[in-house]
């Protein structure tokens, strides 16, 4: 509103300078937006499946087996969007646990959701800007060196810390039928999304400006699945609202810079990618891992908060989650040593 009626916009002043600025940027938000809302029904898909209730049963009955929980959503977040894996986790443990979770397990399962999702442009919104944007996945990937670091230094003691709360339930849920059409139709998805990003890549890069190719294609997929298993539409609304808060986060958020990006950090990585200059594997886990260290510090915090209400409290958090700052740290330093510093400089 303010730039609205006083300063403008880039592009004009006034509603029409509004207009114009997001006429720019149009295919960027269109694309983030089905991406969103799609992952949003996807990781319904994959729940609904009960694939996440036969996994627990192979996980050891000790600490291990609450470390072993914490690299499930690691990997499932490299894959499903973070805040799908921190959600799962969540579920998976309140069963695993008797719906005793510490509050640091709960800080851990944000913590590896964030970890797994900074190493994959499948896996966080703020990696998947950094796809759209034309940045190769294989820079992304890097930031596994850091992020799997992280995962030990945090994890073990936040599974050592768990099982003395509660240890975990034997024979939880030791016979399940797995719905094996929703996890091909969770394939089918993120099979179109990679292989249209890559052909765009490789063949349409001059014309992904003007049209949302990946955003299309993974609507597609929805709507292709539709005859074999109903999607849960009922999820959209909530997904909306959390998608349309994203998408205007970013694009009013930039002048705010980095004080913004303590309370989101699409702000602070649509900055980095308008800078350029950076090396893409060290960005994705900072702004994909650092906010775990708050619990609203990333969404996938927010979620979890919300399925777990005491762990809104940043003294709670901190305290019992301690070790977080301490894997963000080692992690980073950990990946410096091994890839050092690569900028990806521009022409």
């Amino acid at each position: 509103m303010y730039k609205i009626v006083f300063t403008g916009f880039k592009a004009g002043s006034g509603v029409m300078g509004l207009v114009s600025h997001v006429g720019h940027e149009w295919v960027i938000l269109v694309n983030l937006m089905f991406l969103l809302m799609s992952f949003a029904l996807l990781s319904r898909h994959f729940e609904k499946s009960r694939l996440p209730l036969v996994l627990p049963k192979y996980l050891p009955h000790d600490w291990q087996g609450g470390f072993a929980l914490l690299v499930m959503v690691w990997i499932l977040s490299s894959f499903l969007d973070n805040i799908a894996g921190a959600l799962i986790g969540g579920t998976m443990a309140h069963q695993l646990f008797r719906a005793k979770v510490h509050v640091g397990f709960l800080t851990a399962i944000v913590a590896a959701s964030n970890a797994g999702g900074a190493w994959s442009v499948l896996g966080d919104t703020t990696t998947t800007m950094m796809w759209i944007a034309g940045i190769s996945p294989s820079w992304v990937f890097k930031a596994i060196i850091a992020s799997t670091v992280a995962l030990f230094i945090f994890g073990i003691p936040a599974a050592i810390q768990q099982h003395k709360h509660s240890p975990i339930l034997p024979g939880a849920h030791t016979h399940i039928h797995v719905d094996w059409m929703r996890v091909g139709i969770v394939g089918l998805i993120l099979a179109l999304a990679i292989g249209t990003n890559v052909t765009v890549n490789l063949k349409l890069a001059e014309q992904a400006d003007y049209f949302p190719f990946i955003g299309i294609a993974v609507l597609v997929a929805i709507l292709l699945s539709i005859p074999v298993r109903r999607p849960n539409w009922e999820v959209l609304p909530e997904a909306f609202k959390g998608s349309i808060f994203l998408l205007s986060s970013w694009e009013t958020a930039l002048g705010l810079g980095f004080l913004s990006a303590v309370f989101d950090n699409i702000p602070l990585t649509a900055l980095a990618l308008k800078q350029g200059g950076y090396d893409w594997g060290f960005l994705a886990f900072a702004v994909g891992f650092g906010g775990s260290m708050i619990w609203f510090g990333s969404s996938s915090g927010v979620a979890l908060s919300n399925m777990y209400p005491e762990a809104k409290s940043v003294g709670r958090w901190l305290r019992h989650g301690w070790y977080i700052p301490v894997a963000y740290v080692i992690g980073f330093f950990v990946m410096l040593v091994v890839w050092k510093w690569h900028p990806d400089v521009p022409d």
